[in-house]
């Protein structure tokens, strides 16, 4: 007869096999599933803690904003971030052409001693930071035949991440609403579309604007998220930070158990049938 399993034994073995499950990303394991931005905060200290507290493992930096070496005399954002410490994940933020987004790349590449792990961003829209697909598609075709591990920003359309995962793009990040807007998931059916047909790892990038938003993103089945203005711009940053972590691993613990379906009524909790009365 075999000894029933306790609550407390559910728990536990769903936490280790969460711990098991980890993030690949262009043949790298990463133990988080929550991808963090360096922009917006008042001061570097800030920024430092916030990433401490957010436990993400690779962080995103604007290099036409950021300095990382560039700029000397100036503040290192790789003092706080070290990359012995962190993956940098440097993205061509602020870039409106394809030739723009590929030289912002290549002096990435420079700055950090040969590192090819990026994120494409070709914008098409001033007001809205929608990206601008066909200069997008342009720069991620040279960039892989670069060398480059292209992890790219673009719109949700499930054709449009199709097409960037067959080119060779280490992993396609739609948006989930504009840039910076913190609206949470706009419109769920074309994120499950996409992640229907997904062959690389799917992350929402763009729009997440608390907690619960960065959970529904993972309850979808997304392999993660990057978010940058909804902590940078959350009144207290450090405890908004700690509450996405939490909610990246809540809503990623839920889509592995399986939630229960849908139903049109109510039922029960303890059944009725075969009780005397």
């Amino acid at each position: 007869m075999s000894t029933p399993v306790s609550k407390v034994e559910q728990v536990t073995s769903a936490h280790i096999a969460v711990g098991d499950d980890p993030l690949m990303i262009a043949g790298k394991a990463y133990r988080s599933r929550l991808l963090v931005g360096t922009g917006k905060y008042k001061d570097l200290d800030e920024t430092k803690r916030a990433i401490e507290a957010s436990d993400a493992e690779i962080i995103t930096v604007a290099i036409r904003r950021t300095n990382i070496g560039q700029n000397a005399g100036e503040p290192n954002l790789l003092d706080i971030i070290p990359p012995q410490r962190y993956t940098i994940l440097p993205n061509t933020a602020g870039c409106y052409t394809a030739e723009d987004a590929v030289r912002t790349c290549r002096l990435a590449r420079e700055l950090l001693d040969g590192h090819d792990l990026v994120k494409l961003e070709v914008l098409g829209d001033e007001k809205t930071l929608f990206p601008d697909v066909s200069a997008t598609l342009e720069a991620a075709e040279t960039l892989i035949k670069e060398g480059f591990k292209v992890m790219v920003y673009t719109n949700d359309d499930p054709i449009v991440a199709k097409r960037f995962a067959e080119m060779g793009c280490v992993a396609v990040m739609p948006l989930a609403a504009p840039i910076g807007s913190g609206l949470g998931i706009r419109n769920p059916y074309n994120i499950r579309f996409i992640l229907e047909e997904a062959t690389v790892p799917i992350l929402v990038d763009a729009g997440v604007g608390t907690a619960s938003d960065a959970a529904i993103a993972m309850e979808l089945g997304c392999d993660g998220v990057l978010m940058n203005t909804a902590i940078a711009a959350a009144q207290n940053p450090v405890l908004m930070a700690a509450a996405m972590k939490k909610g990246v691993e809540a809503g990623r613990e839920a889509y592995l158990a399986g939630r229960m379906p849908r139903k049109r009524y109510a039922s029960a909790s303890s059944p009725v049938d075969g009780l005397f009365f």
